[in-house]
């Protein structure tokens, strides 16, 4: 699943009239990133969920054919339902066994094909070195591989990780955010994690879309 709802406040007036997921990086669509990376790893059905200019989102990838993909897409109410509540609402679309959702706003070279969650986990997050804008970090990630809110070495959620339909059992419809869900399952020792050390982009705001700019494009 790739999460694109989300309206860009930080990224105006560049997102005004186009959603965040297909501003252009090096020529291309953001998302597209996303789609040739999952096609790379085997994944060949994907979920794309979107609220802000949704259409254009659908008019301009289609059903996924010039990728060789199945695109099914999730839309939303206007202002979007936070990624609990998007994720809870695409359920019926990804499945009975662990998926794979990534934030439609960040750019990774994370290998896909190694992405996985171990069987007594919730989910399994990808954690990366804190930027600059986030300093404090997310969760922590001890050797055991488990992640817990508090604790030393604090890193920052990826924006992409593996979960389980389990992980929302009891949730109900509507706006809701992922945080609570996955502190939760971290108090019982349900969630995992590695720590990728490669590069890592999220595209927040038009500086940070064009310091990827500037990492895509070709010397």
């Amino acid at each position: 699943m790739i999460l694109a709802a989300g309206r860009g406040e930080r990224m105006r007036p560049l997102t005004d009239h186009t959603p965040k997921p297909l501003l252009p990086v090096v020529g291309r669509p953001l998302i597209e990133y996303h789609i040739e990376n999952l096609v790379k790893a085997g994944f060949r059905r994907l979920v794309i969920n979107h609220a802000h200019l949704g259409e254009q989102i659908e008019a301009a990838l289609g059903n996924g054919e010039r990728w060789g993909v199945e695109i099914a897409y999730s839309p939303e109410p206007p202002g979007a339902l936070e990624t609990g509540g998007g994720i809870f609402r695409a359920l019926p679309l990804l499945g009975d066994g662990p998926f794979l959702v990534v934030n439609g706003d960040v750019w990774s070279d994370y290998d896909l094909f190694r992405a996985a969650c171990p069987v007594q986990s919730d989910a399994h997050l990808i954690m990366v070195d804190n930027p600059e804008h986030h300093p404090k970090g997310d969760f922590c990630l001890a050797e055991s591989g488990l992640l817990s809110q508090e604790g030393e070495g604090r890193l920052t959620y990826s924006g992409i990780g593996i979960f389980r339909p389990g992980l929302f059992a009891g949730c109900q419809p509507g706006v809701f955010a992922l945080a609570p869900l996955l502190i939760a399952a971290m108090a019982q020792g349900r969630v995992s994690g590695e720590h990728h050390q490669g590069r890592w982009v999220d595209v927040g705001t038009p500086q940070r879309l064009q310091a990827l700019e500037d990492l895509l494009r070709p010397a």
